[in-house]
């Protein structure tokens, strides 16, 4: 919800020093208006009324009884500044503080100045009065000077809020236990054996006492005889083969589970008293949602 905070300043300056006062307690700029003789629906003779709202029709939710809506145009008239904010609720206190530490006009103080110099309000028998025109609810912001206003006067509302819960179901991820692999490199001491074959040469003189035959005609001829002997030795190696493996894999299931709860909502029963009659909308009546 949202109150319409209405201020008259003697000159634009002041008003705009205002407005920028305002923006820095928690009001947005675009809410707050300054009217004066250069605003739309300004008029320079006569006083607004329930056909001619004048620049009383661009803000909409702003009720001010008429002699004091005629004062803020008289203000207007003679060179003042009117401003107009639209706060929400809990920035309302706030913002009526605010203008009061600036240069704002007593309006009560003001009108009656204005009619010790023969200012001659007849704004009230001329429109055909408050309720003739609708009239524009003040309530009371503390101070003469400032008037909130949100509903209309002599309205009266109770309010019932109407509270129907709603079961929300939602989800959220819990553990159900894990496990952990870890891999790592261990050595085992292996013994083998193995034969290894080893050749030798030797080489003897043997003591013979025969006669040369004839095989042996060629015995004195020159020659060569060689020998070579070999061995065996171990070599080691590794391969690698893969023996085992170790899968880690995790699988999900869905079930359904049966919420049961109890939601709360407010019933209202009306009774209607057929003799009571009902009042007629107010001019200019608006609730800000």
């Amino acid at each position: 919800m949202s109150t319409t905070i209405t201020a008259l300043f003697d000159n634009r300056s002041d008003a705009e020093a205002a407005k920028n006062r305002l923006t820095l307690a928690r009001v947005h700029a675009d809410n707050v208006h300054i009217h004066d003789k250069s605003s739309a629906g300004y008029k320079e003779q006569g006083y607004s009324n329930h056909q001619d709202r004048g620049f009383w029709d661009s803000i909409k939710n702003a009720f001010v009884p008429d002699e004091d809506r005629h004062t803020y145009e008289e203000g207007v008239r003679r060179g003042g500044a009117l401003l107009t904010a639209d706060v929400d609720d809990d920035c309302v206190d706030e913002a009526v503080k605010v203008l009061e530490s600036a240069n704002t006009v007593d309006i009560d103080d003001r009108s009656s100045q204005w009619r010790q110099s023969g200012w001659d309000y007849q704004g009230g028998a001329a429109a055909g009065g408050a309720s003739a025109l609708g009239g524009f609810g003040k309530a009371d912001a503390g101070t003469d000077a400032l008037a909130t206003t949100g509903t209309a006067t002599g309205a009266q509302e109770e309010v019932i809020p109407i509270v129907e819960e709603q079961l929300v179901v939602g989800k959220r991820d819990v553990s159900r236990g894990g496990v952990r692999v870890r891999s790592y490199v261990s050595e085992t001491p292996v013994h083998e054996q193995i034969r290894l074959r080893n050749e030798r040469v030797n080489v003897e003189r043997r003591a013979v006492d025969q006669p040369l035959s004839a095989a042996d005609a060629d015995a004195f001829r020159e020659r060569t005889v060689s020998m070579t002997a070999t061995g065996e030795e171990a070599v080691v190696g590794k391969s690698a083969r893969v023996v085992e493996e170790v899968v880690v894999s995790k699988t999900a299931d869905e079930r359904v589970e049966q919420i049961d709860d109890t939601v709360r909502k407010t019933e209202v029963d009306i009774d209607r008293d057929t003799d009571a009659g009902t009042s007629g909308s107010v001019f200019g009546t608006r609730t800000d949602r």
